[in-house]
């Protein structure tokens, strides 16, 4: 029963047993030859055949010799030679003088007669006895005059380039043109469901030239390079046993010669899966690796399948307690008369392995300790790399490495389970641990605002940073300095302590403020975002800020000092936290303060922000958001103007200016509200990496404590968006529709990221 065996490359096989086949005929046709050739002769032959007497074998008896009839008869042959006469040459008639006597009578002559000059001496002269292939000229005489002119210095020798002239004309018609015609692959198409020739299109040859070769050579030459791709796509289809003829017609046209290259396809017979055998130690559970192995019998022997499904053991058996699992080479043994093959799959799967410890090498930003921090398995837990890729991503995520790798290694400790320790080797080489950064915005009553941050990210390990940041622009300056422990004790949980000193000159407040702050979070960032995200906090602020005294008829400058708790609340199902295009996100935040200017007056701040994004298509996002607050708890005079709420700019209701909307004071300078309500709604139109959107803000803050609803102030607009790799730049313009006297008729607002 004839059988093949496919190791690797699914076709290349094929093409190796037919050589093995022409190497197999080769050899029994050497052997032949070497049966039938006379012995070599001995190495006493060598001096013999230096001598000049070579050994001649004895000619086999005539038993031996094959028969060879005669082409022409004797009696044929002499009818048609003339008749010679005798007489009319003597010497004709004169016996035959022997070689014996013509070579003495010629040595006679030569060794009489003397070479004259410039005439080759004789074939046994002694001087060209001497065995040597190089002759000396001697005292010949040199009739070319170049020969006796010296040798010109090698600083001037000079070496002058042949160029051979040829028309441009001669270039183009040395050209030739063709085409390429494939037969019988539309059948292979039909059975596979694919676009074997769109695929074979793609990779060809033929196809890479256009149509155009220098000459038929070439032409040629690509037609036997398709061949080979052509057998190599019918085998990873299973069509090992496929024929490929090849051929170069030639038809006369109207513009000369035209070639057609000439592809025919015969596939064959298509192999399919006889039998699936696994070769491997049992495993836990015990179909592990079948139940894997996304292969069943009687399916086509597809390349990509297969390699496919081993692709899957290969992630699988480390999911599963077995990080040092190796799937092996794989080996199909193909039976020509049924057209099936045995697939037979090696897996070494090492060990069934649980956690252990940490070990860490290299340039370290931190040492095993804090790596188990940020795992989320602990020792004892089923190995599943899965996990471990987790972890490699949480290293990443505290930017303190220029490469970090995290792998699986043997302990040789034993659970007692029939299981064994595996210890989790993490390989740092820490990176560059300070960073500068800066933003810069502009809005309409906003102003110019540039920001600027200096952080060393390790400053005090682990993951303990020191963060120096200002903020200059028209309407606020300041400067602060932040500590901040990343991972502080648990993964994901941040701890800030901060210290800043500010001044703001708004139309709504002017005040120089200090503000010392804690705060412990669990917050999302662009490269680890998060489902739920939380924070508490303490403030304690001292603010001197001008407000408006109703009593007096003008601002003044009063002092407030104020201490509170804040505890905030998020939920995203969003992904991607500065252009979202899918899901929704919900936060809460409520602060319980108190006022400690003449007297303790406790209030709670509380506000609730909601956005929703829906993708109407792949270039058109439509997303709305709402947002409610309300402050509850004492009178508005009691709370310092930058601690009340405000609308209007580019995070509000676009169209006014920064804080513009709600109560105002007999100059028309905002007061601020203990309550808001606001909405929005935007198209968001995305083609490359360019954007344009329309929206729709709706808006205003009210002096009750809880929103009114009511004297709605909307503003309208279009924006552009340039998107950049960390999110997208923001351009929008917008005017209001109800404006009163004194507001502006066009609004402008510059930043990064969506306007929510």
């Amino acid at each position: 029963m004839p059988r093949r065996t496919i190791k690797n490359g699914f076709g290349a096989p094929g093409l190796a047993a037919r050589a093995g086949l022409i190497g197999l005929s080769l050899a029994l046709l050497a052997g032949e030859a070497a049966a039938q050739a006379p012995e070599a002769p001995p190495a006493s032959g060598q001096k013999a055949l230096e001598a000049g007497k070579v050994p001649v074998p004895a000619p086999p008896p005539d038993a031996m010799l094959p028969e060879v009839k005669a082409i022409i008869p004797d009696d044929e042959f002499n009818r048609a030679v003339p008749a010679i006469d005798v007489a009319d040459d003597p010497e004709l008639a004169k016996p035959l003088e022997s070689i014996d006597s013509f070579e003495r009578r010629m040595a006679a002559q030569q060794s009489d007669a003397e070479p004259t000059a410039g005439q080759a001496p004789p074939l046994d002269d002694p001087r060209l006895d001497d065995r040597d292939a190089v002759e000396e000229i001697g005292d010949a005489p040199v009739r070319d005059a170049e020969l006796t002119k010296p040798l010109p210095p090698l600083d001037q020798f000079q070496v002058e380039t042949v160029e051979f002239a040829q028309a441009a004309d001669d270039e183009k018609a040395a050209q030739v043109t063709y085409r390429t015609q494939v037969n019988g692959l539309a059948e292979v198409d039909r059975q596979t469901k694919t676009k074997l020739s769109d695929l074979f299109k793609d990779l060809s040859a033929l196809h890479d030239g256009d149509g155009k070769a220098a000459n038929l050579a070439m032409v040629s030459a690509r037609l036997n390079e398709d061949n080979r791709l052509m057998q190599r796509i019918l085998a990873s289809e299973g069509w090992y046993g496929a024929r490929v003829n090849t051929r170069i017609d030639r038809a006369a046209s109207d513009n000369g010669l035209q070639l057609t290259a000439v592809i025919d396809v015969v596939p064959g017979k298509r192999y399919s899966i006889g039998e699936i055998v696994i070769q491997a130690e049992p495993t836990v559970p015990p179909g592990l690796i079948r139940d894997n192995l996304a292969l069943n019998v009687g399916e086509p022997i597809v390349a990509a399948r297969v390699q496919g499904a081993e692709a899957q053991v290969s992630l699988a058996l480390p999911q599963n307690g077995y990080p040092f699992a190796e799937v092996r080479e794989r080996d199909i043994l193909l039976d020509q008369e049924t057209g099936e093959g045995v697939y037979t799959l090696p897996v070494a799967t090492g060990p069934r392995s649980r956690f252990g410890g940490f070990a860490t090498k290299g340039d370290l930003a931190f040492d095993a300790r804090h790596v188990g921090v940020l795992a989320r398995f602990k020792r004892g837990e089923l190995y599943d790399s899965r996990k471990v890729d987790d972890l490699r991503q949480a290293l990443v995520a505290t930017s303190l490495f220029r490469a970090v790798a995290v792998t699986p290694e043997r302990s040789g400790e034993p659970v007692g389970d029939g299981t064994e320790y595996v210890t989790v080797m993490v390989d740092q080489d820490a990176g560059p641990p300070r960073t500068i950064a800066g933003t810069a915005g502009y809005g309409t009553g906003e102003g110019f605002r540039l920001q600027a941050s200096w952080t060393h990210r390790n400053l005090f390990p682990p993951e303990g940073a020191l963060i120096v940041h200002g903020v200059a622009g028209t309407k606020e300056q300041g400067a602060g300095v932040t500590f901040r422990r990343s991972n502080a004790g648990l993964r994901d949980r941040t701890f800030e302590l901060a210290a800043e000193a500010l001044h703001s000159d708004y139309d709504a407040y002017s005040a120089y403020t200090g503000r010392l702050s804690v705060r412990l979070s669990r917050d999302s960032t662009p490269i680890w975002q998060k489902r739920i995200t939380w924070s508490i906090g303490g403030n304690l602020i001292a603010t001197g800020e001008k407000d408006y005294d109703f009593v007096a008829g003008e601002r003044r400058r009063r002092t407030f000092y104020i201490a509170g708790l804040s505890g905030q609340l998020g939920y995203d199902r969003t992904k991607s936290l500065l252009d979202p295009t899918k899901g929704f996100r919900v936060t809460t935040l409520i602060e319980p303060e108190a006022s400690l200017d003449g007297g303790f007056t406790p209030y709670v701040r509380a506000r609730i922000d909601a956005s929703g994004y829906y993708p109407v298509s792949d270039a058109l996002v439509i997303a709305g958001r709402l947002r409610l607050g309300t402050i509850q708890g004492t009178a508005r005079s009691h709370i310092a103007p930058s601690r009340r709420f405000y609308s209007g700019g580019g995070g509000s209701v676009r169209g006014y200016g920064y804080q513009k909307l709600g109560p105002q004071d007999p100059d028309g300078d905002p007061l601020g509200g203990r309550s808001l309500n606001e909405a929005a709604i935007e198209g968001r139109y995305r083609f490359g990496d360019y954007g344009v959107v329309g929206f729709v803000d709706i808006g205003q803050s009210y002096e009750s404590t809880m929103p009114q609803f009511s004297d709605l102030r909307y503003g309208i607009g279009l924006g552009g968006r340039y998107y950049t790799n960390f999110g997208p730049v923001r351009v929008d313009v917008a005017t209001p529709l109800n404006r009163r006297k004194g507001e502006g008729r066009i609004n402008v607002y510059v930043s990064i990221g969506q306007a929510f």
